[in-house]
């Protein structure tokens, strides 16, 4: 099985981990309450997708 001869530098170690990175999720506002939601989900808010309703949401108060 072939092992390594030489370690890598840390140079070449970072270079490899460069796109470890977390990135934020990405976010549409909701057109019918325009709160922040997940693109290609169900606003949790008010429970529409695609202009209609798809679950029931509680309101709270």
């Amino acid at each position: 099985m072939p092992n390594p001869k030489r370690r890598h530098s840390h140079a070449r170690q970072a270079n490899r981990r460069s796109h470890h990175h977390i990135t934020a999720p990405l976010l549409d506002e909701c057109p019918k309450c325009h709160e922040m939601k997940l693109s290609h989900h169900v606003c949790p808010k008010c429970g529409y997708y695609k202009g209609r309703r798809v679950i029931a949401v509680k309101e709270t108060k």
